[in-house]
């Protein structure tokens, strides 16, 4: 299961540090697309053609605005013997990544946030994590 937060530094050359801790639930490579919020996530393998399944359940025209974002803009990354993976200046500029780089564990995936948007969002994160455990009856 993959859960905490990191705080990295991408380098010059697009390349960032990616947890220890998570690479080997991630597998020696892994998936990493657009997401929700301007993040990236970074998936394992096996979980990318799960939801790829979960997708193609809802139907080609249902699930075709998903499709095309997930699919068109992943890339398969593997990390090298300093644990870095290449992240595409596509990607990079989705996101808005340009230095300071936060990578948290969502269960089964991890997201990849520009830190100061990671940063702005959990101002209201309190707020909006008691109005979700409660519409989930926690």
């Amino acid at each position: 299961m993959l859960v905490g937060q990191y705080d990295y530094a991408l380098d010059g050359k697009g390349r960032l540090n990616f947890p220890a801790k998570f690479r080997e639930e991630m597998g020696e490579t892994f998936i990493v697309s657009r997401w929700l919020d301007h993040c990236l996530a970074a998936f394992p393998i096996r979980e990318f053609e799960q939801m790829a399944e979960k997708i193609e359940e809802k139907g080609l025209v249902k699930g075709r605005a998903v499709s095309r974002m997930l699919y068109s803009s992943a890339v398969e990354v593997t990390p090298d013997k300093q644990g870095r993976i290449q992240l595409p200046a596509r990607l990079r500029e989705y996101a808005n990544l340009d230095h300071d780089v936060t990578i948290i564990g969502n269960r089964a995936f991890a997201e990849i946030w520009n830190t100061a948007a990671w940063n702005a969002s959990q101002e209201t994160a309190d707020d909006d994590f008691t109005a979700a455990m409660e519409a989930l009856d926690f």
